[in-house]
């Protein structure tokens, strides 16, 4: 079963999906595993992916992983709200497939909302 820590300490994950606001979220979820349990857990994940883009306000997602012998990985996922994710994350058949994962699999789920710095980047 996954282990779920926070990759901030001032604000839950599970706060962040209650969030209200009708505007598009970037989910940010850093995974570790065991070396020998990378290629299960892209098994896990692909299925996982697969679930969430039939999902309502499911944009996209890339799944990356660290360079070298790395068995750190990176999910960026775009979605059009955090409710939309948060319906999602809830549901029964997303809650069960988090069995799939290797048991020294660890998750560090967050929310983000682009930030606008002129001259760089757009919100």
């Amino acid at each position: 079963m996954i282990e779920l820590r926070e990759l901030d300490e001032h604000v839950r994950y599970l706060e962040q999906l209650s969030d209200e606001t009708d505007a598009p979220v970037v989910l940010v979820n850093v995974f570790h595993v065991a070396p020998e349990d990378a290629d299960a857990l892209i098994g896990a994940w692909s299925d996982d992916a697969a679930f969430m883009a039939r999902q309502r306000g499911y944009v996209s997602a890339q799944l990356h992983r660290g360079v070298g012998a790395s068995a750190t990985f990176v999910n960026v996922a775009e979605w059009s709200s955090a409710a939309a994710l948060r319906d999602a994350f809830s549901s029964d058949e997303f809650q069960a497939s988090l069995s799939r994962y290797p048991s020294s699999t660890t998750a560090s789920p967050h929310l983000f909302r682009r930030v606008a710095v002129p001259g760089i980047c757009g919100g």
